[in-house]
Order: C-alpha cells, then structure tokens, then sequence
C-alpha cells in the first residue's frame, strides 16, 4: 500500500468517525450535467438541480469549494460554501480528486460566468482510496489507459466521447437493418466444428459432455444454417475469436456484424455496405471527409470498384495469369512462396503491394476462387469467385460473397481446404451438418461481414483497434509496475 493510498484511509477513517457511510447508497432523480446546463436560463429565479458524479477538480480558497463534477455526459461545477453547508462542513474539508458525490442545490452563475449548483445538501456515495491521475488531464502511459481502462473513461472525456459513439452507431445499425427487413439472431459462440473462415480457434472443452469445443471464429455456417430454414434475411452483431497475434488492427476477441440476404449477391451487398457506412457517417460525424491517423479519407459516394486482377496489375506488376512471374515477385518482397499453392502467393503479394494504396473506400472485386472455398464461383469465368473485400484506410473492413449453395460443390471445396491442415487449424473437421443442411436447399443469397471495431477506428479517427475495444488483449503488465498511480495529489487538486 502505498503513502497517498495510507493518506487517504486517514480520511476514510475520519469520514467514518462522523458517522458517514463513506460508500452511499442510492441517490434517485439525479440529472445528467450537460442537461443541467443546456436547460439552464439566465435571470430565470428558482432553477434547481440534482446531480451525481466524480470530483475531478477541487478548489479550496477557504469557506468556499469550487468542485468540478464530471458525469457520463460532460462536467458541472458545483459551489460549497460553509453558510450554506455549515452542518456539514467537516465532511466536505474532507472530500478529495475521484470521490463521488450527490449534490443538490439552487442553480446560478459566477462572475467569471460559470453556471453553478450551490450545493444545499452533499451525499458522499464512493470514497476513492486511490488518486486519479495529476490534475485529471489523463493517463499519460497508453499502455497503462488500456490496463486501467475504469480510470481512463473518466479522467480523458474524448475516451468517454468515442465509447459513447461506438454505442450509438452500434443502435444505428440495427435501426438501419431492421427498416429493410431485417431481423437480429444469435448463433452458437461455442461449437463443436469450428469453420466460416481461416484462422487458428481457441479450444475449450465441456467437463459434462467431456468433448472439446471451439470458440467461433466466424458465425457464417450457422447464419446460413437459418437461411436453409426460410429466414430471408437476418444479421447478428457479436463476439468472435481468433487465437492469433495481437496489433493496432488485431485483437483476438472481437466484434462482427454478418448479416445474410436471400435471393442477392454480391453486387447487392456492395450497395448494402456503401449506404450503410454513409447514413452512420451522416448520422455520427461532421463530413464525409475524415481524418485517419496520418491519411484522409473521402467518403464520398460512388466507391470505387476495381477487380482484384487489374489492381495486381497495376501496383505489383504482374499478371494474375502468370503464376511464375508472381513467384518471382514474392521472392523480391522477401516472401518465401516455395511452399505455398498459386492462390496463396498471389494474395500474398496483393497484401503485400496493394493494400497501402487502398485508402479511399474501394471495393475489390472477383478474387481466384481457390481462396474462396464458401463463395459462388463467376459463371462467366469459374476460375474467379463473386467475392469483395471492401478496403478502407489501408485496412480490410468488410468481405461479401455471392453464396456458394451447391451442396456437391461446397463438400468437394472443404475437402480441399482440410488436405494437409492439422487438427490445431481451422476448419480441420468437415462440418457434415453443414454439408446436410444445404442438400435440403439454401436459397442464393449475399452474404457480408463488416468488422465493427474496425469501422469505429476509421470514423472516430482511432489509429490503434485498442482505442474502440473497452477491455483489450494486452501482454502481462511488465513485472515492477507499480499498482497504484504516483503522482503529486497536491497539485491536482490545487
């Protein structure tokens, strides 16, 4: 335990020698700060206010306390004076940085203009044991906001602001889905056959059942399990996991919205995807052109829509028909392709020379269908699959297939997919229920998986995925961190 943490049990102990409960209890009808000031009106005599929230500035000049409150909405100032508080004035000497209180009192402005509640009644409902950062400007340490993400939501308010946003553009997406006829499931997270993509799954095993299970990497054959059963059109918003590295654009749990569209394809979902973003863009920020990190982005519709091959082409030089040619390509680039099929190498050097030149919205088009085992292939040219992949930022941010539903077809591209793989990799047992559901007949459709996470880091300008998750991945905390924050109370609080 450290000294400001000892300091303030002292003060705790005092607090409970008056005979306060230090930790509260309810305090109903309180009012959200900023509505507090947006109602207030000047010379309008009586305007009272109830508010609750934490002490983020404090100001002793003696028998007045100037107190900055901060709630969910924004801050308010509330006004202590001994005449007003005089019974109880040794309890409000006592109050410090972080503690959370309830106020209520007569609304009014300072000289400097401030509108102010003067407190009539205070009700101490949290003591905080430990200090919030200096002067409450916020955690400087990055890695520790993520680890302390219950101090950072409160002392940075632009963190509080994006979280916020994250939610309502979540609620705007389902309003937007459910007006076309849309409606929300929820599928298994836990399943005994992992597949709908390529990637490593987490593996948990059921004591009861005494079997193994998998952590879904991708909710695609369940949904499209629903599209078999006469449910048109449906999409679900959740978790799911991959157990693979952690970056600024990766973490191993995250959020998916997929959604499936009976008697659509591809080119359909592509309009689907570019009215979406654009109405939460009209919605949710100041303009369709948007800061990025280091890049701006133009929102503006139409997007682009440019084939896989002819991008190829053009950035890395090589002709998709020319398989040495690409070989020799990704030896350039330092990839070692020698024990790769065709179709990995060439998405390898798509990733590899293409990807940073797609920072406006584009959708690409048509890619080799040996890496698209659950999408339709091309009637015009079976060698390509009806497939995009919308790029935005330099990053993935969706991927919609035309529906593969030939049950002949779909087991024979599995059965490809599974040659070689072990039993630690995806898709490593045939999902032969999968398999039966489409012999019963799954009607064509569009299919598309947009990466929440994602799309709230290009529209809230949050370069690093851990800005938009509440509680990241992290690595272990580096042994010698210290638990508690020490800095300088004193001077926060003058």
């Amino acid at each position: 335990m450290n000294k400001l943490e000892l300091k303030r049990r002292e003060k705790l102990q005092q607090i409970q020698q008056l005979g306060i409960d230090p930790y509260g209890g309810r305090f109903p009808d309180t009012e959200p700060a900023q509505a507090v000031k947006n109602r207030y009106q000047d010379q309008q005599e009586g305007q009272r206010a109830r508010c609750a929230g934490r002490i983020v500035l404090l100001r002793d000049i003696g028998k007045l306390i100037f107190i900055t409150l901060r709630d969910s909405s924004g801050t308010i100032q509330l006004g202590l004076s001994n005449k007003l508080l005089a019974d109880q004035w040794e309890l409000v000497k006592r109050l410090e940085l972080g503690d959370l209180v309830g106020a209520e009192g007569m609304l009014g402005k300072t000289k400097t203009g401030e509108i102010t509640i003067w407190v009539e009644r205070l009700t101490l409902l949290g003591k905080a044991l430990l200090p919030p950062p200096e002067k409450f400007h916020g955690l400087a340490d990055v890695d520790l906001r993520y680890r302390r993400r219950y101090v950072d939501l409160w002392a940075n308010p632009e963190v509080m602001q994006r979280f916020l946003t994250r939610s309502a553009m979540l609620s705007s997406i389902r309003s937007f889905l459910e007006e076309r006829g849309f409606i929300e499931v929820e599928t298994p997270m836990m399943q005994t056959t992992v597949g709908g993509a390529a990637a490593r799954p987490f593996i948990t095993h059921h004591n009861t059942l005494d079997i193994d299970l998998y952590l879904r990497i991708a909710p695609e054959l369940f949904l499209k399990r629903l599209l078999v059963g006469g449910m048109e059109k449906i999409f679900e918003i959740n978790r799911s996991f991959r157990n693979e590295g952690l970056s600024t654009r990766h973490n191993p749990e995250f959020t998916m919205m997929e959604l499936y569209q009976a008697y659509a394809d591809y080119h359909d979902m592509m309009d689907l995807t570019e009215s979406l973003v654009d109405f939460l863009i009209q919605k949710h920020c100041s303009s369709r052109q948007l800061p990025f990190g280091q890049m701006e982005i133009d929102w503006s519709r139409p997007w682009q829509r440019r084939r896989y091959a002819d991008l190829l082409k053009e950035y890395a030089g090589c002709d998709i028909e020319d398989p040495n040619a690409i070989r020799a390509k990704a030896r350039q680039l330092g990839i070692d392709e020698t024990q790769m099929d065709d179709a990995v190498v060439i998405n390898e050097v798509f990733e590899a020379t293409v990807e940073s030149h797609l920072v406006n919205p584009t959708f690409v088009l048509d890619y080799p269908a040996a890496l698209c085992p659950l999408t339709r292939p091309s009637k015009a040219d079976p060698r390509y699959a009806e497939r995009f992949e919308l790029y935005v930022g330099t990053m993935e941010l969706a991927n919609a297939y035309t529906e593969l539903n030939d049950p002949d077809i779909q087991e024979a591209n599995f059965r490809r997919q599974l040659k070689g793989q072990n039993a630690e990799e995806s898709m490593a047992r045939m999902d032969e229920d999968f398999i039966m559901a489409l012999k019963y007949g799954m009607p064509p459709a569009g299919g598309l998986g947009i990466g929440i996470d994602r799309l709230i880091m290009l529209l809230t300008n949050a370069v690093s995925i851990r800005d938009v998750i509440l509680f990241p991945l992290l690595k272990p905390a580096p042994a010698g961190r210290p638990a508690e924050e020490t800095e300088n109370e004193e001077s926060a609080s003058s």
